[in-house]
């Protein structure tokens, strides 16, 4: 008999701006069964593309006051001006329905979880140069000259957090970038203690000393 693991595993990603998180993370959801992302909540204004409750949940900064004060978010942080939670009660209801979880998430958020959930795996994600990176912050046809400056500064900043993660992937060819954040989910999942609460019956089976008749 093989019972599935009522404890999925939370794996934090971070990523200074523009190197490529949002699309690796969606590429990976793609073909990875039993892997969701967790929604962040935001005070920040929705952009015209983007769909509440699919890209965030939008939400008033009096909401966020509110949820933040009743102890509703496992982390918050202010990025860029505006604030960012994750939903303590959303990513628990994943987590022990079983489901892997994946925060996309700063290095300030990220800190937060360490500190308050200690069943976590992390993933840094790095561009290939300051120049690339400058230069796919520039194609986004959104910021201007100003706001890339800063962003550039800020994304030095992000990544000198770069030594508290456990994994770090340069994303430098897209597809081998995702290979090797396939194959980080992929070993995070044959690890032995994760292995055995997915198949503990099995293995309590195998090793007891009643032998099955042929």
């Amino acid at each position: 008999m093989n019972t599935a693991s009522k404890s999925g595993l939370l794996i934090l990603v971070s990523a200074p701006s523009g190197a490529g998180k949002t699309s690796l993370v969606a590429a990976l959801l793609e073909n990875t069964e039993n892997l969701c992302l967790s929604i962040s909540h935001t005070t920040r204004m929705k952009r015209p593309q983007e769909v509440d409750g699919q890209n965030y949940h939008f939400i008033t900064g009096k909401t966020f006051n509110q949820m933040r004060k009743a102890d509703q978010f496992l982390e918050h942080a202010v990025v860029f001006g505006h604030r960012y939670a994750t939903s303590r009660e959303a990513v628990c209801q994943k987590l022990d329905a079983g489901q892997d979880v994946i925060l996309e998430i700063d290095w300030q958020g990220a800190e937060q979880i360490r500190e308050n959930f200690s069943n976590n795996i992390s993933i840094f994600i790095l561009p290939p140069s300051k120049s690339a990176l400058r230069e796919r912050l520039m194609s986004r046809g959104q910021d201007t000259p100003e706001i890339i400056d800063q962003r550039m500064n800020d994304a030095i900043k992000e990544m000198s957090h770069y030594s508290d993660y456990d994994y770090l992937v340069i994303n430098d060819e897209f597809d081998v970038a995702l290979a090797e954040m396939r194959c980080i989910i992929c070993a995070l999942r044959l690890r032995r203690a994760f292995k055995t609460a997915q198949n503990r019956q099995l293995i309590e089976d195998l090793l007891s000393a009643t032998l099955e008749s042929p």
